[in-house]
C-alpha cells in the first residue's frame, strides 16, 4: 500500500461520475478538504484530466457503473492501495439514453407514463439505480474497514413523491419514469442500506443539488454548479450526521 503512514490518518473518499458537473465539484471540495478522492470516470482520459485538475489529493479511476467488471478493478484498486473507504459518493447518473444532451421539454416528451419507451427506462435505471446498489455493494467490504464510513447518494427533489403530489408544486409537469422516478427509486435504495447499515455505524443519506445547470438537463438549471454543489458538498464532508436524510438545498426533503 503507497503512502501508509499518511493515508492511515487520511480520509479515502471515492466519487462516482466525477470528471464533471456536481460530482466533480464534491471531489474538489474533498480533495481540498484533505481526502485523498478517487475520482470515478467512465472514459479514464476524462478521469485523468479532472483528477490533474483537482491536484495531488486526487486519482483517476476508470469506473462504469453498470459494468460489474469496471467496479470490481476499482475496488480491488483502492483495496490495494488503502485497504479501505471512508466515503462512497454514489454521483452518477444520466437524464436520458441516447447520447446527444436533451433539454429539459425534449426529455419529457419521451419520458410520459404514457409513451415511454421501456429500453430508455432500463438505461437510465441500470445508472441511476442498479448502478447504485451494485457500486455500493461491492465498496461494503472496504467501507467497513473505516472508523466513521458514510455514504452518500445524489438525489433530486423530483424524486420527492409527496411533494410532486402536493397540486401546487411547480415541478409536476416535469416528473417522469425514466428520470424522476429512477430518483425516487435511488431514494427507496438509498433509506433500505440506511436501515440495513445503521447497526454497523455505516451513514447513508440522499441529497439534492437542487436544479442545477449541468450536462444532465442540457445546462438549462435555473442553479449555478456552485450553489447546487453546496448541499451536497455539506453532507459529504459531514462526519457526524444523521443517517437516512434526504436534503436539498433548503433544507430536510419529503420522501
Amino acid at each position: 500500500m503507497e503512502n501508509q503512514t499518511l493515508s492511515s490518518t487520511q480520509p479515502i473518499a471515492l466519487v462516482t461520475g466525477a470528471n464533471q458537473g456536481v460530482g466533480n465539484e464534491i471531489a474538489k471540495a474533498l480533495a481540498a478538504n484533505g481526502y485523498i478522492v478517487y475520482v470515478g470516470s467512465r472514459k479514464q482520459e476524462n478521469g485523468e484530466k479532472a483528477a490533474a485538475e483537482i491536484g495531488k489529493n486526487a486519482k483517476a479511476i476508470q469506473l462504469d457503473v453498470t459494468q460489474e467488471q469496471s467496479i470490481h478493478t476499482a475496488i480491488a484498486r483502492i483495496e490495494n492501495e488503502y485497504g479501505r473507504l471512508d466515503l462512497l459518493v454514489n454521483n452518477a447518473g444520466i437524464s436520458h439514453g441516447g447520447a446527444a444532451p436533451k433539454s429539459p421539454e425534449e426529455l419529457m416528451s419521451t419520458g410520459r407514463a404514457v409513451n415511454v419507451s421501456l429500453d430508455e427506462v432500463r438505461t437510465v435505471w441500470e445508472t441511476n439505480v442498479f448502478g447504485v446498489i451494485a457500486v455500493t455493494q461491492a465498496a461494503l467490504p472496504l467501507l467497513r474497514k473505516s472508523s466513521a464510513a458514510r455514504i452518500v447518494n445524489i438525489s433530486s427533489g423530483l424524486g420527492s413523491l409527496s411533494w410532486i403530489s402536493d397540486p401546487t408544486c411547480w415541478a409536476r409537469e416535469n416528473f417522469g419514469i425514466v428520470y424522476a422516478a429512477s430518483k425516487t427509486a435511488l431514494n427507496a435504495v438509498t433509506l433500505a442500506f440506511a436501515l440495513e447499515l445503521e447497526k454497523e455505524n455505516i451513514k447513508v443519506n440522499a441529497t439534492s443539488p437542487g436544479y442545477t445547470a449541468t450536462a444532465l438537463n442540457n445546462f438549462q438549471g435555473t442553479d449555478s454548479l456552485e450553489v447546487g454543489s453546496r448541499e451536497p458538498i455539506r453532507v459529504a464532508l459531514e462526519v457526524d450526521g444523521p443517517t437516512g436524510g434526504f436534503t436539498g438545498p433548503d433544507g430536510p426533503l419529503p420522501w
